[in-house]
């Protein structure tokens, strides 16, 4: 199977999708329970809502689904919000704490070496690639991961979750204009919920890749799936209207860091 879907472009933004794929190896699959086999925390149909927004953008999809390696997490396993509930590296439960492998058949340590060397360090390593040489072009480059989740997640949060939740691990990952530039356009969205480092602060690769005086920037934003999904339960299908409306502010966005580029620092 390919590991990732990557698509050359020659704008300064570089979007990202670590949870949009679905493909599970066959012999991972018959490890998993039925509740992993819903595959229910997939970030379902973001690269479609992303899809046209900007032109001669760089993309960088792994098809990987997350339950094999999650793309969006530390290699060394630690823990993105300390004290919180959250899944792992390779996960052991889904989002609402149900374990998703049958009895036994959990992942073992070698696995996850296994998995690292052949599911996540090949993904990243493609991203890597793609930061430096949009570098090169322009002397910066935007990473823009694109995630979604459900809006409803007792285990993970409180309440429902803001449509738009944007993440920059508290200022530390992109210039100040970026962040401004991003949650002024969330706030614009008539209709639309949003928050600025709430609970999704920008998961591994935001933090990882977002070192602003390096001149790479990186920004994660998160949706609520209510935004574009027609039931938040399976099948999870993507609800065209919610979509077209949502692709509004989210084209803007794109447009707006797009244009800040060639202002940010050397």
């Amino acid at each position: 199977m390919a590991l990732f879907e990557l698509h050359q472009g020659t704008s300064p933004v570089i979007l990202a999708f670590p949870h949009t794929g679905t493909d599970v190896p066959a012999d991972i699959w018959e490890r998993l329970n039925d509740n992993g086999r819903i595959l229910a925390d997939t970030d379902w149909h973001i690269e479609r809502l992303y899809d046209g927004l900007l032109p001669n953008v760089t993309t960088v999809r792994a098809t990987f689904h997350r339950y094999v390696i999650d793309a969006n997490r530390d290699p060394a396993g630690v823990s993105l919000y300390p004290g919180q509930n959250t899944t792992g590296l390779v996960p052991e439960t889904d989002f609402d704490g149900k374990p998703i492998w049958k009895d036994g058949a959990a992942p073992t340590e070698a696995d996850i070496a296994y998995r690292l060397a052949n599911f996540h360090a090949p993904y990243h390593a493609a991203l890597a690639a793609e930061i430096e040489r949009v570098k090169a072009i322009h002397g910066v480059a935007i990473l823009y991961d694109c995630h979604s989740i459900r809006s409803l997640i007792p285990f993970l949060f409180e309440g429902r979750l803001p449509d738009f939740n944007v993440g920059t691990d508290m200022g530390r990952t992109c210039d100040k204009a970026i962040e401004t530039a991003t949650f002024e356009a969330c706030a614009a969205a008539e209709g639309n919920t949003s928050i600025l480092n709430g609970r999704f602060k920008g998961g591994w690769t935001t933090r990882h890749y977002g070192k602003p005086e390096t001149g790479v920037h990186a920004i994660q934003m998160e949706l609520a799936q209510v935004s574009h999904l027609a039931t938040e339960v399976p099948p999870f299908a993507l609800d065209e209207e919610k979509a077209a409306r949502l692709r509004i502010p989210l084209k803007d966005i794109l447009n707006r860091l797009e244009a800040l580029a060639s202002t940010l620092p050397r």
